[in-house]
């Protein structure tokens, strides 16, 4: 089944403009911009056919041009990643049997994610779209719980069903516990990492659709999928000792500096 991974990027994000070309410093004072690191991740995927940047912005594009990355410009309609994907797709003649979405904020995304994401794809027929899942340890669950407790909007959480399937997402920390778990402990609460894998019937289909209830007031673009009664599958990855971080927020910036730190990652 061959797969292409696409890297949506847009400049005029909301809550941070100019997001993608944002530099972080590695281990070793390396310093690499956002989606440089982000289309590294990508590209040490084992058994990907193809990348590429998809983007709507010159300035992302001749960045991204520059390090060597393929780059597929999409329309500026395009109101999130899921979109700029299938757009991407359609531009490339389609033809690939799985489409990964490998968000552009998350440059920690270990390669080993997103090959687990694909396999779980491939031995679920039933299902449209898989999206990896990592269960919070306490101290992952109380920075959560501290960042909504300052307003911040932190990582989003999920909850699924026994077969997997998911029942939904969430920027608020579910499900609710009361227990107060030591940092190395496990929690019942999960970390849903921002990468998909998609069909591309189900990946074609999505723009079709309008914005639902949920998607508009959680902001969460899988939502659109669920909303539409089409089967989304939670792939629980394991951290094997990384640590994982979304760049959502400017605060961003220091807390996956220091977790590259920590890692030695350059």
């Amino acid at each position: 089944m061959s797969v292409l991974i696409a890297i949506p990027a847009r400049y005029a994000s909301t809550r941070y403009p100019g997001k993608p070309l944002v530099s972080l410093t590695g281990a070793s004072g390396t310093e690499m911009t956002l989606i440089e690191r982000s289309w590294r991740a990508a590209m040490a995927v084992s058994g990907a056919d193809r990348v590429v940047v998809a983007t709507d912005d010159d300035r992302i594009r001749a960045v991204a041009e520059g390090f060597g990355a393929e780059v597929v410009m999409t329309s500026s309609d395009c109101v999130n990643g899921t979109e700029r994907c299938a757009e991407a797709h359609a531009v490339l003649g389609g033809g690939f049997d799985i489409v990964v979405n490998l968000q552009g904020d998350a440059p920690l995304t270990p390669h080993w994610f997103v090959e687990d994401l694909i396999a779980g794809l491939r031995a679920a027929p039933e299902a449209d779209i898989a999206t990896p899942v990592l269960r919070c340890d306490g101290m992952a669950l109380n920075g959560f719980l501290n960042d909504r407790k300052h307003g911040r909007v932190g990582g989003t959480t999920a909850v699924f069903a026994a077969d997997r399937s998911a029942l939904y997402f969430s920027k608020e920390v579910i499900p609710f516990t009361s227990q107060i778990y030591a940092d190395d402990a496990p929690t019942p609460v999960v970390h849903h990492v921002g990468v998909y894998a998609y069909r591309p019937g189900a990946l074609a289909d999505y723009p079709t659709w309008p914005m639902g209830p949920l998607e508009t007031l959680e902001g969460l673009e899988q939502l659109r999928f669920m909303e539409n009664g089409r089967k989304v599958l939670c792939v629980e990855v394991e951290a094997r000792g990384r640590q994982f971080w979304e760049l959502n927020n400017p605060e961003d910036v220091a807390r996956i500096e220091e977790m590259m730190a920590a890692m030695g990652l350059d």
